[in-house]
């Protein structure tokens, strides 16, 4: 587990890290963490929630740590907007900007699933290994870490039908093992690390179940919530337009450019691709 947690600081080290200039959010063009929201056409967050609740949370001087403004007007992939001189809080203008910046971040329903409140969150209460800005949040009955998980909770994931159209049987027998197959190669987080090692302790749209302890598999139970979540990144029938399946392809074989755990798969023609390919194109 020590390798694994190393191995996905590795990743939110550069997934977070520094981004160029030119995507800067108050230029209105998007970072590279294109992030969770654009993943789910459902019910998207509340601007209005965001603006008199969410954002004063960015402004909050913590005991031990910076305010999170201080850092995140800066090279990060979290961009908010430059206060203006002399102004306390943000104009319409830029909390428009930040509400944006912000959504990217976050998956309409879902607070732990959502890297804008598991990333400064302590490891111990649920967050993510690391933060270069500090854990901010050391449980999450803290007012601010509610008032994020109530702001999320405005929005819906997608109401796509893929859950109710995909075989869940197909799905545990032959999608669910490959999430345990350990990777060699592909980047930072996967030399011989098994997509669950990031993907349960890490905030991203396919945050899967912890496996109990002792287990080398999922429950029923826990499988068929796996199922709910990895659905929401398939559009049945399409394999590359689900981004279960695109972000981990190689970029010449027709995946995204995104996935900060690496290219698993080669071409279209790799074994796990094809079995993905076949749940998703067929019916139950």
């Amino acid at each position: 587990m020590r390798v694994a947690l190393l191995a996905c600081a590795a990743v939110f080290i550069l997934a977070l890290g520094p981004v160029p200039e030119a995507s800067s959010a108050t230029q209105g063009g998007a970072t590279p963490a294109k992030a969770q929201a654009a993943s789910s056409s459902g019910k998207p967050v509340d601007y209005e929630f965001f603006k008199t609740r969410v954002q004063p949370v960015f402004l909050h001087k913590r005991k031990g740590h910076a305010r999170c403004v201080s850092c995140h007007v800066g090279r990060t992939a979290f961009v908010l907007a430059s206060l203006s001189p002399g102004a306390t809080t943000w104009n319409e203008e830029q909390s428009r900007v930040n509400y944006r910046a912000a959504s990217q971040f976050v998956v309409p329903g879902d607070p732990t699933a959502s890297r804008l409140l598991m990333h400064p969150l302590s490891a111990q209460a649920g967050g993510d290994p690391y933060h270069s800005g500090g854990q901010h949040w050391y449980s999450q009955s803290e007012p601010e870490w509610q008032t994020l998980a109530e702001w999320v909770r405005t929005g819906a994931p997608d109401a796509s039908n893929a859950a109710q159209v995909l075989d869940f049987d197909f799905y545990r027998t032959r999608v669910e093992p490959i999430f345990l197959n350990p990777r060699k190669g592909g980047g930072a987080a996967a030399g011989g690390v098994a997509c669950f090692a990031c993907h349960t302790i890490l905030a991203t749209p396919m945050r899967l179940q912890p496996l109990t302890a002792g287990s080398k598999t999922w429950t029923e139970e826990q499988s068929r919530r796996n199922f709910e979540t990895v659905t929401r990144l398939i559009v049945p029938g399409q394999p590359l337009k689900s981004r279960l399946l695109v972000h981990p392809l190689a970029t010449d074989a027709g995946g995204s450019p995104a996935h900060t755990g690496g290219k698993f798969w080669i071409s279209q023609n790799d074994p796990e691709f094809l079995t993905l390919s076949e749940w998703i194109t067929r019916r139950r």
